[in-house]
């Protein structure tokens, strides 16, 4: 999905539900969990971040530049797995 499909898609909920809609990620379609989303941030924000000593691992430095990641916050309790079956493309 690009940016401009997302928003697409957001703009369409905003017109049927409303703007002050909450968005939360849904993720895990076998064992599906809802959960807040702490912010944005793209592959190149994370390699330049060069904070090495802090990485878990080394998989951060090789971040997709012209990625765009949504970033999960806290875990809001179990999803749905119908979740993918209506799941606007």
């Amino acid at each position: 999905m690009t940016i401009n499909e997302l928003i697409e898609r957001l703009e369409e909920y905003r017109e049927e539900i409303g703007g002050d809609t909450e968005v939360r990620l849904m993720t895990q379609e076998n064992w599906p969990f809802e959960n807040s989303i702490r912010g944005l941030c793209s592959g190149r924000e994370i390699s330049e971040s060069g904070d090495s000593d802090n990485d878990q691992d080394n998989s951060e430095s090789d971040a997709d530049a012209s990625v765009v990641y949504i970033v999960e916050q806290d875990q809001l309790g179990y999803g749905t797995k119908r979740a993918w079956d209506v799941a606007r493309k």
